[in-house]
């Protein structure tokens, strides 16, 4: 029942589209008529007003932090199916026909949650390489693939078997980025 529960929880705090509720409200907008379409903090740093993209980007990491820490301390044993609704949560929202983000900002949420030294791993691989690049979507992939390289190092084989699943699922995310990366029609960003 627990395990029923932390899922259904997780995935329902996940699932809370910040992006959409943000820009409705402040910009009188539908991100998903926007950009990409996607309803991720990229996304709404695209319409021009950064205030609601770093905002978006925070309360996106938020939404996993809050189930992720207190599953982490009263039911350590489930961190992971917390973890991974709260992800599915932001991907496949109920609320938006199963049409989410993509899921990095979640996923930093996750891996700070569960240890620090993971998200400062995945951080500074998504600095290093958007530094090289300016695709953050490419950025998003190499951080991802750096947490079960990381774990494997060092010799965690328990968890890099779900951060593999992890990366899996941020790879099928940006599925449409690649092929423009491939294509060489992939937007450069800007963050700042």
């Amino acid at each position: 029942m627990e395990f029923l529960i932390v899922g259904i929880a997780s995935y329902l705090m996940g699932s809370i589209p910040f992006g959409l509720i943000l820009t409705k409200i402040f910009l009188k907008k539908d991100i998903r008529d926007i950009g990409s379409g996607n309803i991720g903090a990229t996304n709404v740093l695209r319409t021009g007003n950064k205030f609601i993209g770093y905002l978006t980007l925070l309360l996106d990491i938020t939404k996993a932090i809050i189930p992720v820490i207190y599953v982490k301390i009263n039911f350590p044993e489930l961190i992971y199916i917390a973890s991974l609704c709260a992800f599915l949560g932001h991907v496949f929202p109920i609320w938006l026909k199963f049409k989410g983000g993509k899921g990095v900002a979640t996923y930093v949420g996750i891996l700070f949650s569960i240890n620090i030294l993971l998200g400062i791993v995945f951080i500074s691989f998504w600095i290093i390489t958007f530094l090289l690049s300016k695709y953050s979507s490419l950025s998003s992939i190499i951080a991802s693939l750096s947490v079960p390289i990381y774990l494997l190092i060092m010799s965690n084989i328990d968890s890099v078997i779900f951060f593999t699943i992890m990366f899996v699922l941020v790879f099928f995310t940006h599925r449409e980025n690649i092929k423009r990366l491939k294509n060489k029609e992939e937007s450069k960003s800007q963050i700042y």
